[in-house]
């Protein structure tokens, strides 16, 4: 698309130093994801949120997770590409690569139920994250047990965590259609596309 016709974002991303009480959260997210995501700089309207929301994701995202992050990378990619949300089908790709993740292993995600890249204890976690991104919720008492046949207690509790946050992101940013940021934008042209991904509404 020509940039002179690009669509103005519905809420624009302000700077950083717009709202100065967030310059931790700010930092934090910065250190973590390498750039403040445009998501959060839409969010800074209300600090409240965007310290509520700053401190569930370091929850999330905590080394001390007793899930490994980078499944849960990947568990937040299928509930997103599940839920249709573009932008954060990008960045869930695009940090689950910058977490080590196996190119191969990314390609191949939307077959996990037969790649022999991934557990029955990956498959099982996957199995949940794309049923939850449906609308209604697919998830079924079948699937819940296979879940818990492979992780503890604490452990669905933060796989299912990870697609409760991004459940409130795919909505946030497919509502807002943030604009995409340049690293996730090019990750999601060069990675994606032959998954039948484009930027759509985000590209901005």
């Amino acid at each position: 698309m020509d940039q002179r016709t690009l669509p103005p974002p519905r809420l624009a991303p302000l700077p950083p130093e717009t709202t100065p009480e967030l310059k931790a959260q700010f930092d934090a997210t910065q250190k973590r994801m390498g750039f403040v995501p445009n998501s959060m700089l839409i969010m800074q309207r209300d600090p409240y949120l965007t310290r509520a929301f700053t401190q569930m994701s370091a929850a999330i995202w905590t080394p001390d997770s007793k899930v490994d992050l980078k499944l849960k990378r990947l568990i937040s990619h299928v509930a997103s590409r599940s839920a249709g949300c573009r932008y954060c089908m990008a960045h869930t790709a695009e940090g689950a690569a910058k977490l080590g993740v196996e190119q191969d292993k990314l390609d191949q995600v939307w077959s996990y139920q037969t790649s022999p890249l991934f557990t029955p204890a990956e498959r099982a976690a996957l199995d949940v994250a794309v049923a939850a991104g449906c609308v209604p919720n697919a998830v079924t008492d079948e699937m819940f047990l296979e879940l818990r046949k492979h992780w503890s207690d604490e452990q669905v509790v933060e796989i299912v965590a990870v697609i409760a946050m991004f459940g409130f992101l795919n909505r946030w940013n497919d509502t807002f259609a943030t604009p995409l940021e340049d690293a996730p934008l090019h990750f999601g042209e060069t990675h994606l596309t032959a998954q039948g991904w484009d930027a759509g509404k985000h590209l901005r």
